[in-house]
């Protein structure tokens, strides 16, 4: 089984996949093909992508029992001692408030 989910792709895509999956809701799809066809299906996927985003999950012959696929996805997956986990990157310096907090800026003008 494979689970596969296209965030901003364009609707022919979408229309193509409802071909041999099952769309469960918009941009989710489900469904049972063969390796071969998942494998064909992940290229087109990516091809017809553009600027979107796109993540497949599907069976395998792991401890987990499945795989992750990315494609222009923040979260990547990661092989931590066989085991298949997403790392998500870490917050940039710029991104990261430093300072006083807001509550303790006004006690300090008040006193």
């Amino acid at each position: 089984m494979i689970v596969l989910v296209v965030t901003a792709c364009p609707a022919g895509l979408r229309g193509d996949l409802t071909k041999w999956l099952m769309e469960i809701t918009p941009g989710v799809f489900v469904g049972q093909p063969s390796a071969r066809v998942r494998d064909l299906l992940w290229e087109r996927t990516i091809d017809l992508c553009r600027d979107g985003r796109a993540l497949l999950v599907h069976n395998s012959n792991s401890e987990q029992g499945m795989e992750f696929r990315t494609h222009r996805h923040d979260w990547t997956p990661t092989d931590f001692d066989g085991m298949s986990l997403m790392l998500r990157p870490a917050k940039r310096a710029a991104e990261r408030r430093t300072g006083w907090s807001n509550a303790r800026r006004y006690r300090k003008n008040r006193s």
